[in-house]
């Protein structure tokens, strides 16, 4: 199969192209677009993947262009596939926000492309139904926001490694096909004319996956409804329209009494018992003030009740909270109102909270304030990519709820707080289970994780964005799992410059460039702060406290003094200094200034996970996700 690929590949490429360098290619490709002053970085004389060079909307990986992430860039024209086509190490092509038009261009003669991101421009017309059979390793296929008609391409639902497709806000018509695809967590083909039944294999996407096509039926069932409910799970026979309309107003009309009616009352008991109005606040009655979760920084919550704010913000229309995750019960937004909460963090654009359910369950709840341009239908969207995510090491969504000017997301509490936590308890009475063991092996989760991140999320800029020590909660067995992942989907790129550890990176703050190597520059910082057990400097916002533990890693390595930075809290064996050097100079490698010096996610797992700790041995399901993370990267 590889050499039937390779041979494809190789007839595909016109003998022209076979000489051509990376720089030539591209060089070619810009010429190829209308208006190329977007690109005006892609200077001749100099080579994408170069050290101190900057291609925008380049990926390099191993010293080689392995992405090609044109978002928002205004480009048309013709796309010169012949160009790109003779880059052998190009993985992933994103053309995303754009405003390329006509027929999709000969995409499939790039054969070993893994992700193809063409959403929101001007294509149209019909895809062959064969178009995709050549391009057996895709994973990742977005088409949505164009004008494509037609039936959809057989040859997509025949894709064993497909795991995100997105054809949705197109023109498809005619039947879904019947789908070959083992490996999909993630489909959307609303807002189209297609017809017929579902293929019962997809219901599992729920019924917003399919809205917007009234020919639509589910399977051994009527009409399909698209007018679903809140939690989109639901399925039945569509009335008719006198009567579907009359039972609409009726239930608009319930539902507004009710609401009224609720509202009331609540403000009526929070005069009594406050004297003020619902506040902006009023989803939680915070009980302490107090930072649970680390150093308390900033101001706002951390100086009393939340109803001391001045501006009191009533919770009006869209009070529903969304259930991504009820395995362990559902709760509603009266539920969080009702609440007795704990601030965990404050600051000028979110704060944390820890707040406890009626049944039992301890949730944190992070609020997100910001007047963002993104609406309620891409945020649904996004939250619901985000809860397809399932590993043991990444703290899954539980529910999420959207205002214009503010997010709320929830995840469950983990009963040992966060890693920073428990590192500043370390060498205290309150804590003494830190150990060199514990602290490896909770690395060696944090590096699944974010493989885990990286291989789902590859389309992203930046797959995590905000991994630091206190966004890695740690179970009662001190098992981690990461939160505050995908932020970027779903706030505003200045917000997220303000306060994503990811733009803390050297390239971030220089030149505002990002990529996933943003990530590996993070979790180095992690890598150091359990070898030193210091507060690092790198990501508190005004630059004073903490220690700088890049340059002090740097110094000691490059003067032989490594012994001299481990915490003096651990108890060092011949057998733990060798396992804490071995991962000093992966911290030092994860943290280089160029990020095209940085290890790779697939690298950075398997040294990591090299790392054999006492009493355990490797999970041949770890080292899979290693392999799928290389195979992803590379």
């Amino acid at each position: 199969m590889a050499i039937a690929i390779f041979l494809c590949t190789f007839l595909l490429i016109s003998p022209a192209t076979l000489s051509i360098s990376e720089s030539e290619a591209l060089l070619k490709f810009k010429k190829s677009v209308v208006d190329s002053s977007p690109l005006h970085s892609w200077k001749p004389g100099t080579e994408p993947c170069a050290p101190n060079v900057h291609w925008i909307g380049i990926i390099c990986v191993n010293g080689l262009v392995s992405s090609l992430r044109l978002k928002n860039l205004g480009l048309s024209g013709k796309i010169d596939i012949e160009s790109l086509s003779s880059l052998s190490t190009l993985r992933s092509v994103g053309f995303v926000s754009n405003s390329f038009s006509g027929p999709i261009p000969s995409f499939n003669r790039m054969v070993l492309l893994k992700g193809l991101y063409l959403s929101k421009n001007k294509f149209s017309g019909e895809i062959a139904a064969d178009y995709f059979e050549p391009m057996a390793g895709l994973k990742k296929v977005w088409l949505s926001g164009n004008n494509f008609s037609g039936r959809i391409p057989a040859s997509l639902f025949q894709l064993a490694h497909l795991a995100e497709l997105r054809l949705d806000n197109n023109q498809f018509s005619g039947t879904i096909p019947p789908p070959e695809l083992p490996a999909l967590v993630f489909l959307d083909v609303s807002n189209n004319s297609l017809e017929g039944e579902i293929p019962g294999g997809l219901m599992r996407f729920g019924t917003n996956a399919f809205q917007g096509n009234v020919g639509l039926s589910a399977p051994n069932e009527g009409p399909f409804d698209t007018d679903v409910g809140l939690y989109g799970t639901s399925s039945r026979p569509r009335m008719s329209r006198m009567h579907m309309s009359f039972f609409m107003w009726f239930l608009v009309a319930a539902a507004m009494l009710f609401l009224v009616m609720v509202v009331g009352i609540f403000a009526m008991k929070r005069r009594q018992e406050t004297g003020d109005g619902i506040d902006e606040c009023s989803s939680f009655q915070i009980s302490s003030a107090r930072r649970t979760d680390g150093v308390a920084r900033g101001e706002g919550l951390a100086s009393g009740s939340a109803t001391s704010h001045k501006e009191p913000r009533k919770y009006g229309k869209g009070m529903e909270i969304v259930m991504m995750n009820e395995e362990k019960g559902g709760f509603s937004m009266q539920d969080l109102m009702k609440s007795s909460a704990q601030v965990l963090s404050t600051g000028a654009t979110s704060s944390s909270y820890k707040a406890m359910m009626p049944t039992g369950m301890t949730v944190v709840v992070k609020r997100i304030k910001e007047n963002a341009k993104i609406g309620k239908e891409q945020f649904d969207d996004e939250m619901r990519r985000l809860g397809c995510l399932k590993h043991p090491n990444v703290c899954s969504l539980l529910a999420y709820h959207f205002r214009t000017n503010e997010k709320l997301l929830v995840c469950e509490y983990k009963p040992k707080a966060s890693l920073l936590y428990q590192l500043q308890l370390h060498g205290t009475a309150a804590n003494s289970d830190l150990d060199w063991t514990t602290r490896l092996r909770i690395l060696q989760g944090i590096a699944r994780g974010l493989a885990y991140l990286h291989t789902e999320l590859s389309s992203l800029d930046l797959p995590h964005g905000n991994l630091k020590s206190n966004n890695v909660l740690l179970t009662e067995q001190y098992e981690p799992q990461l939160s505050d992942y995908g932020l970027c989907l779903v706030i505003s790129r200045s917000l997220a410059s303000q306060t994503l550890a990811a733009y803390k990176a050297p390239e971030a703050i220089l030149d505002h460039h990002i990529s996933p190597k943003c990530d590996i520059y993070c979790l180095g910082i992690i890598i150091l702060e359990l070898l030193t057990g210091k507060f690092t400097s790198q990501f508190v916002n005004d630059g004073e406290g903490g220690v700088d533990v890049v340059q002090l890693a740097r110094s000691a390595t490059a003067d032989d003094k490594e012994d001299q930075l481990f915490d003096p809290h651990l108890e060092q064996t011949e057998k733990s200094k060798h396992e804490m050097k071995q991962l000093l100079h992966v911290g030092v490698a994860c943290t280089e200034n160029r990020p095209e010096q940085r290890l790779n996610m697939a690298e950075v797992l398997r040294r990591i996970e090299g790392i054999t700790v006492e009493g355990q041995s490797h999970d041949q399901t770890t080292i899979h996700v290693g392999e799928q993370s290389s195979r992803e990267l590379v």
